[in-house]
């Protein structure tokens, strides 16, 4: 009886056994994705570099470094990535293999890229020239077809210095092809979540443009009427300033500032044009606070009666890359900053709302516009469509931009104060 009792138990571990054996390969690999962490530094001064390019060559997977210089990027099994290259302006290439394995690099250092390909062209001396050559060739490097794009979006609320309001998106982007222009370009929100200070006296109440629809709007290249309509150059100074190197491939860096007074804001900022295919790796603008009316009608959408609202900074900063020998939009950031005071109050409250767009995938193949009865709306405050935080895992294979160090204390504050309500 016991020898048949112990034949029926090593019969009951072998079962188990040989399950284990089948289940957690496949468990292993149900994720389907790979993770790489690491942070970026200057290699001279050891200072972390912010908004750093994270991608993986041949595909549309990346992420940019947050303001620690951290980052973090889920790569796909399916995608075969060999490498990872890690670029920023002004620095030299950074590359390294992956094998399929979850990898963390604690400390990546760029070392600065002095230019070294001041070959002289017939542009040279002539910033317009290249503005215009740069213009007149975005058939030839932006998509030409239908592409849905794949981000990650988030928006930050700071009054004073202590955050109110912190709301998080995976969206899908349709852009039509860059000589389209914008009409048909829609965002739909696929999932998301917030955090909202319980406070009654911390709700903003005002909408400004943006959210998740910045990357349409804020497209410098695809939305000409923002700065670069080829018939109103002229409403715009140019000079050339010294050239960078982005991406190992040498950059005029060309600066533009109003040279018109008309009855709406300019900008000032600088284009980083490739020397070679004229495409624009980079932009960055702020909007001119001469006239401070003009300002807020460009940036405010609706506000209380009896609330004052002053801009003090509107600025953004659009990265593109290549991929296939395209050029395509990667990264857009927005920061405003303003005041709020109600007409009777003496003090004024300090805002600012960071808002940043990462493309994390691009897809080309049925790629169909987003039905307008589920496209988010310029009317809309993502809050409104999003829920609270939830576990640590929801973003799930999506990739995102890895929060900050006050951020992190941010939502811990935030959900701390929310617990309590």
């Amino acid at each position: 009886m016991k020898t048949k009792n112990i034949f029926w138990f090593i019969r009951k571990v072998a079962v188990a056994a040989l399950l284990l054996m089948i289940v957690v390969p496949a468990g292993a690999q149900e994720s389907g994705y790979f993770t790489v962490k690491g942070v970026v530094k200057d290699k001279r001064s050891g200072k972390s570099l912010e908004y750093v390019n994270i991608s993986v060559p041949g595909t549309s997977i990346g992420t940019v470094t947050n303001l620690n210089g951290e980052f973090i990027l889920k790569i796909k099994d399916s995608s075969k990535a060999k490498s990872v290259t890690i670029s920023h302006v002004g620095y030299s290439t950074y590359r390294f293999s992956v094998k399929g394995e979850d990898v963390e690099l604690p400390v990546i250092f760029l070392s600065p890229n002095p230019n070294l390909l001041n070959e002289i062209t017939i542009y040279s001396n002539d910033p317009l020239a290249i503005v215009e050559r740069s213009i007149k060739l975005i058939e030839d490097n932006y998509s030409s077809r239908d592409r849905l794009l794949t981000g990650f979006y988030r928006e930050t609320i700071k009054k004073s210095r202590s955050y109110i309001n912190v709301s998080e998106a995976v969206v899908d982007i349709f852009k039509s092809p860059y000589t389209h222009g914008i009409s048909r370009d829609n965002v739909q929100i696929v999932k998301g979540r917030k955090l909202i200070s319980p406070d009654p006296k911390d709700t903003l109440m005002i909408k400004l443009l943006g959210g998740p629809t910045l990357s349409i709007f804020v497209d410098i290249v695809k939305n000409p009427d923002l700065i670069l309509d080829i018939n109103s150059l002229s409403n715009y100074r140019f000079s050339l300033g010294e050239a960078v190197m982005i991406d190992d491939r040498s950059h005029y860096v060309v600066y533009f500032e109003p040279n018109a007074v008309l009855d709406y804001a300019l900008y000032y900022g600088k284009l980083f044009i490739d020397k070679e295919t004229f495409n624009i790796s980079r932009a960055e603008f702020r909007l001119s606070m001469d006239d401070k009316n003009k300002a807020t009608q460009a940036i405010l959408r609706k506000k209380p009666f009896g609330l004052r609202f002053k801009p003090e900074e509107i600025s953004f900063l659009v990265n593109y890359k290549s991929v296939e020998g395209r050029t395509q939009l990667s990264y857009i950031r927005s920061e405003v900053k303003f005041q709020c005071d109600w007409t009777k109050k003496l003090f004024k409250t300090n805002y600012t709302i960071v808002a940043e767009t990462v493309i994390t995938g691009v897809r080309e193949e049925n790629a169909l516009r987003i039905p307008m009865r589920m496209a988010f709306k310029e009317s809309q405050s993502l809050s409104d469509k999003v829920s609270n935080f939830a576990d640590p895992d929801f973003w799930e294979d999506y990739n995102i931009i890895a929060p900050d160090e006050s951020l992190e204390n941010a939502v811990s504050k935030l959900k701390r104060a929310n617990s309590k309500k």
